[in-house]
């Protein structure tokens, strides 16, 4: 953040310990006490919009970076942080091939130009990959100018300085990063930067502005994107605002469903284990699976069919580069019924059943 000759001495300290406790949370967070999980187990809590998935939040060099990755914590999410640039693409290309895409890119706030982080480099790797994507601040910047919208500099520069922001018709409709909050309220601002909004190209529609015109948020009118210009995560905007928008965010924007897209581990055994294992078993033996054992191992079972029968009909798994040793394995880990021994006979009754 910059600071001004008009900046408020002891908020800036409040926001400096936030950005310096969220920090030392990030560095020092471990895993969850065993007599605190006994307690949640007790006390039926709601699922969180951010359970069971993956967010990776690149960062462009910018302080409020922690802040952030702890609020999209707070949504139930699992987080990544990558420092911007090639080794970054680099690293979400191998969570890919690993079957480990992200369910959403964060392109964090940051300083200068879009262009001093490629930031259309970025917006093209999610685009090709299908990964939705949220900006803050620099990310609008940089959704603006890659979808071919034009860039200007404020008169007066907006560094920790609040702005009362109003919704548009497009931010009070369905699907918007909005739902559920007031057409009113007030924001955090750090940028100098801002989208023009008569340059503002027509797939990118406005949904929030400032009392004196300026673009505060974008939404992608066909692909699941869409940025804020000022921070959801700093104490100047309510915490309470800034958790709806990023939970909204996690919520409405996604691809449409493809049947045979990648799916995590957990995403499948969360979804299996809310069948009972009368209806496991029913699943099971359809497929021609043995249908024995606790309700885990049934689980397990049908969560292997599933990710190895969706790889199958996607044409990401080819059973015939497999070796005998490799389809004898894999039978016993589906607990295929078949008589099968011989790679021919096995690849037959394997493609066979996973075809299902």
């Amino acid at each position: 953040a910059t600071l001004l000759y008009d900046s408020n001495p002891p908020a800036e300290e409040l926001e400096t310990e936030l950005k310096a406790s969220a920090m030392i949370d990030a560095v020092t967070q471990e895993g969850s006490d065993s007599s605190v999980s006994e307690l949640v187990d007790l006390v039926k809590v709601p699922e969180k919009v951010g359970a069971g998935k993956s967010i990776v939040l690149i960062d462009h060099e910018d302080s409020f970076v922690h802040t952030l990755g702890n609020y999209l914590r707070q949504t139930g999410a699992t987080v990544r942080t990558l420092r911007s640039g090639p080794s970054a693409l680099s690293a979400m290309e191998k969570m890919i091939e690993i079957g480990e895409k992200p369910d959403m890119v964060v392109l964090s706030p940051g300083p200068g130009n879009p262009s001093d982080f490629a930031l259309s480099k970025s917006i093209e790797f999610l685009i090709k990959h299908k990964i939705p994507g949220f900006g803050v601040c620099l990310g609008l910047q940089g959704m603006v100018e890659h979808f071919g919208g034009t860039l200007g500099v404020l008169s007066y520069p907006m560094h920790g300085k609040p702005s009362e922001v109003s919704l548009t018709r497009e931010g009070v409709t369905d699907g918007s990063i909005f739902t559920g909050m007031p057409e009113v309220f007030e924001v955090a601002r750090y940028h100098s930067l801002y989208g023009i909004k008569d340059k503002i190209p027509p797939e990118l529609k406005i949904t929030a502005l400032t009392e004196d015109g300026i673009v505060m948020a974008i939404q992608h009118e066909s692909l699941p994107f869409a940025a804020v210009q000022f921070h959801p995560e700093s104490i100047l905007t309510s915490p309470a605002h800034g958790m709806t928008i990023l939970e909204n965010a996690l919520r409405t924007l996604k691809y449409e469903e493809d049947e045979f897209a990648p799916k995590s581990g957990a995403e499948i055994v969360g979804s299996l284990e809310k069948l009972s294992t009368e209806e496991l078993k029913s699943r099971l033996t359809g497929v021609g699976l043995a249908a024995t054992g606790s309700k885990s191992e049934l689980v397990v079972r049908l969560t292997l069919f599933t990710h190895k029968s969706n790889e199958l009909k996607a044409g990401r798994l080819s059973l015939s580069d497999l070796s005998e040793a490799d389809l004898k394995q894999l039978k016993q880990g589906l607990g295929l019924e078949s008589s099968a021994s011989s790679k021919e006979e096995l690849f037959e009754s394997l493609e066979a059943c996973l075809m299902q």
